[in-house]
């Protein structure tokens, strides 16, 4: 029997689903629609307006503190405001009637667990410093807790022993405070007492044969100064995108923070390496604590109060190791996050009560050192680009100005750039790099404030050193187990990110997921764990 389609009636789509549904169930989809249609209007619409705000203010306050800091960090450059130029530095001038008491005793500590591939590196560096043999100790503080690593540390400091250098293997019953607690103990020793300044260096840095010429003279010369920093140059920058890219944040750090800071106020952040300290400084400010990761930070803010000045020099430049696995990497950006929150938590009430310094060092120490530099900057990245850039997708009643979404970031992009123009080339992919590590960073800082069970956590950042010449970093990071390899938390993200991209390319108005894709992308990559782990041959 055929059926004349001119007879048959057209029904509309939602006749036809009411056909399909029960009326029930039909008044019940209704009803959640407008539900959803309320809840959008008079709650997701205006709380993404409230982000919105709160990303404009936080982009503003970003963007100064780095326009500042370069302003200052330029003005150092153009006008030769370099340390020998403020300071006086002249070479110590050896007396021939003294000889090499002229001389100030030096130590010089390093700090180790478990090195076994660079504690020959760093020990030899130590005891190659040109400096008078009899005014030199060198302190190998060694926490491991490998037999076989503790042995040949202490073998090596025995060959160096026979070479007539006056070298410490010093060891204690537990690593109870960690790097602080292995540090604190080593300055307990008796012959400690007639060293007036302390050189440290972590397990993978180099110093130079000239380091102390160089830098002594600045702390003898001047009172007021308890600390000399010196830079970090990294050996391994070109092993693979990862440590180019951490080059590149570093080189900032250094260039731009450390050097404005310096010249500010005569005050930054320790690095906790590659630096030597007044002996008389580190002990008017109480010594070493180990309430925090961020034991270098502790001590620096602690004697900034007391009135101490430092001073960074950007020409001595120290050989050091980048973190080479993505596991490394994460573990010192949870220190290096949660450490410096918690101590702002504990040291805001001691910097705002201080007497020994201006208001305008509270004021750089407080907003600028930690607001600005370690909570905004970190929060402000991940909102915008991780959650407020994707969920725009699903709201385009609410609108960005082209100036916070274009030009801000842009800006802030270009001046964290300058520290490393040779990888001018790179800076998009350190931006989505940067972006997904914020994540990880803004975690590690609310661990921080509220002190959760990590905001203690110490895991020792692994050195790869030697290792890389003769066996590719693929093969070390075979070995992590898949617990270690997936991040659960970043693949979720990306997945958020990918589909509010779909979204947008099906739906939206507009081009955004140009940008979301990539930055899923790189989400996923940093969750299943494919970053630094092959080097580009």
């Amino acid at each position: 029997m055929e059926v004349n389609s001119s007879h048959l009636v057209k029904l509309p789509v939602s006749a036809a689903y009411e056909l399909l549904l029960s009326p029930a169930t039909t008044v019940f989809l209704e009803q959640v629609v407008i539900l959803w249609r309320q809840l959008r209007v008079r709650f997701l619409i205006p709380t993404v307006k409230v982000v919105v705000f709160v990303c404009t203010i936080m982009s503003i306050i970003v963007l100064v503190e780095k326009a500042f800091l370069g302003l200052v960090s330029l003005y150092a450059k153009v006008f030769h405001r370099r340390p020998e130029k403020v300071y006086k530095c002249d070479p110590i001038a050896l007396d021939e009637e003294i000889g090499t008491l002229v001389y100030p005793m030096v130590l010089v500590q390093i700090p180790m667990y478990n090195e076994k591939e660079v504690y020959e590196l760093s020990i030899g560096a130590a005891c190659n410093l040109t400096w008078p043999v009899d005014r030199l100790i060198v302190q190998v503080l060694d926490d491991s807790t490998n037999p076989v690593i503790k042995e040949l540390v202490k073998n090596e400091c025995g060959k160096w022993l026979k070479k007539g250098i006056n070298i410490k293997y010093e060891t204690r019953k537990d690593r109870s405070g960690y790097k602080a607690g292995n540090l604190k103990e080593g300055m307990k020793h008796s012959y400690v007492q007639s060293c007036e300044y302390v050189a440290m260096f972590d397990a993978d840095f180099q110093p130079a044969p000239d380091f102390l010429i160089r830098t002594i003279p600045f702390l003898v010369h001047n009172p007021s100064l308890a600390l000399v920093q010196a830079r970090w140059k990294f050996v391994n920058a070109d092993d693979c995108l990862m440590t180019r890219m951490q080059e590149m944040s570093m080189d900032y750090h250094f260039k731009v923070e450390q050097e404005s800071g310096s010249s500010l106020c005569a005050f930054f952040g320790y690095n906790g390496t590659a630096g030597v300290w007044r002996t008389q400084a580190v002990i008017e400010a109480g010594g070493w604590k180990d309430r925090t990761t961020a034991e270098d930070m502790d001590l620096a803010v602690r004697a900034s109060l007391l009135g101490w000045e430092f001073i960074y020099i950007g020409d001595i430049k120290v050989k050091s190791e980048l973190p080479s696995t993505l596991k490394a990497y994460r573990s010192q950006q949870h220190r290096w996050s949660c450490g410096p929150a918690l101590l702002f938590k504990k040291m805001l009430w001691d910097i705002l009560k201080a007497k020994k310094v201006s208001v305008w060092k509270k004021f750089y120490m407080i907003y600028n050192f930690f607001i600005a530099r370690r909570i905004i900057s970190a929060f402000f990245t991940f909102f915008f680009f991780s959650i407020l850039f994707p969920l725009r997708a699903f709201f385009p009643e609410v609108r960005i100005p082209n100036w916070e979404l274009l030009y801000i970031p842009t800006t802030i992009t270009l001046l964290n750039s300058v520290g490393t123009p040779r990888s001018l080339h790179l800076i998009i992919l350190w931006v989505l790099f940067e972006n997904v590590m914020s994540l990880h960073r803004c975690k590690a800082i609310l661990i921080g404030f509220i002190e959760a069970g990590r905001a203690n956590e110490w895991i020792v950042t692994e050195k790869l050193g030697n290792m890389l010449k003769v066996k590719p970093i693929l093969t070390v990071a075979d070995n992590f187990h898949i617990k270690e390899r997936f991040h659960l938390l970043e693949i979720g993200f990306g997945i958020f990110l990918m589909l509010c991209a779909c979204y947008d390319f099906f739906l939206g108005e507009d081009y955004f997921f140009l940008f979301i894709v990539p930055q899923s992308i790189s989400y996923l990559l940093v969750g299943c764990g494919y970053v630094g782990i092959i080097i580009p041959s």
